[in-house]
């Protein structure tokens, strides 16, 4: 643990001695360049006896069928419980997420979830499916062979599966058909949208755009960064915003401890402090320990020599001294501070905990 804190000390030391400087690009995005989720309903064949033996996947399997003009007498003549007998087919839920930017024509990535009870989508093909937003427009149709991250082998009485194998993807498997563009410039201005809202990195944002083009960049609020283009600009738009992502500012992130109890895992934030406190903090052991005793009896009582059970139990604290932790002004003074404590993760967990009751902790405690 000592040798954790130590590494954790220097490593934080290292990034405030860069003080690194971002790119505008990493912290925001342009409002109107966003991307629209869509879903669709489709069919997936050519499975290897692993599709879905349900009423309601072979019935969505006539539809189709007859949707393509594939009639046949038999199909009236089946009973309604069981349509096809097929095992080779499962019903399937396509998604996909289409860019603002995305043209007709263009392709992407869909990803395939099986709706039914199908064991495996290994090998199949996904039937051309149609792809829908939340204007319920068709927007990208998919089709093709699934590529699933998994397998599976079993035998008789024992298998071995490795990942999902209801959830597969198609590289490039979806076409689009129709824009969803998105629209970045408005009246001449454009918007950086902050990925973490804070009001002195917006205030920073547009100083650093107004050295450059001094009066055209607003802090509206603290999520939000509205930029004129010059006249001089307005002919090429997307080099202005372009060479706009490229300047550099150096953000100011909240004070933050973010703690993993499943996994003791602890991270803390640059601008942590901690004020002058006394700690003391010391673990309860509790030690049990069995120790069968043999009784003998005497001789000709007629008794049998029998095992006697005894348990001894003693409660341990750890001796604990009360230290005084000084003012810490960096996340390594912090860490050479609990250094000193010589605590594990889990004592460095409820140690933060209890500064923060105490009010001696100036940072925000995120428990994941």
């Amino acid at each position: 643990m000592r040798r954790f804190l130590m590494i954790l000390a220097g490593v934080l030391l290292l990034g405030q001695m860069a003080a690194a400087q971002v790119r505008i690009k990493d912290i925001s995005e342009l409002e109107g360049a966003r991307s629209n989720l869509l879903h669709g309903f489709g069919l997936v064949v050519g499975l290897d006896g692993t599709g879905s033996r349900s009423t309601f996947t072979q019935q969505v399997a006539v539809d189709m069928l007859q949707k393509n003009n594939v009639t046949a007498t038999i199909f009236s003549q089946l009973p309604s419980d069981n349509v096809i007998r097929s095992t080779s087919i499962s019903a399937v839920m396509v998604t996909a997420e289409i860019g603002p930017f995305a043209r007709k024509g263009s392709r992407l990535d869909v990803t395939i979830s099986a709706l039914d009870d199908a064991r495996s989508l290994q090998g199949g093909t996904l039937i051309m499916t149609p792809l829908r937003g939340a204007d319920n427009e068709i927007y990208v149709v998919a089709q093709g062979p699934l590529s699933v991250g998994g397998f599976s082998v079993s035998g008789q009485t024992a298998g071995v599966q490795k990942n999902h194998l209801n959830v597969g993807r198609i590289a490039n498997g979806g076409m689009v058909e129709k824009e969803a563009l998105g629209e970045v410039l408005c009246k001449g201005r454009a918007r950086f949208l902050l990925k973490d809202a804070d009001f002195n990195t917006a205030r920073m944002v547009a100083k650093v755009i107004n050295e450059k083009y001094p009066g055209y960049a607003l802090a509206q609020d603290a999520g939000t960064v509205a930029v004129g283009v010059p006249k001089e600009k307005a002919s090429n738009p997307v080099a202005f915003l372009s060479e706009l992502g490229l300047m550099e500012v150096n953000p100011d992130r909240p004070a933050r401890i973010v703690i993993n109890e499943r996994t003791g895992t602890v991270v803390a934030g640059e601008n942590v402090t901690i004020n002058p406190t006394a700690i003391a903090h010391g673990n309860l052991y509790l030690l049990a320990s069995e120790t069968p005793q043999v009784s003998q009896p005497n001789p000709l009582t007629g008794g049998a020599t029998t095992v006697v059970p005894r348990t001894s139990i003693a409660a341990v604290e750890q001796r604990a001294r009360l230290n005084v932790v000084p003012r810490a002004t960096t996340v390594a003074e912090v860490a050479r501070a609990l250094n000193s404590l010589g605590v594990t993760p889990r004592d460095l967990i409820s140690i933060f905990q209890a500064l923060k009751q105490a009010g001696a902790l100036n940072a925000e405690i995120v428990v994941i």
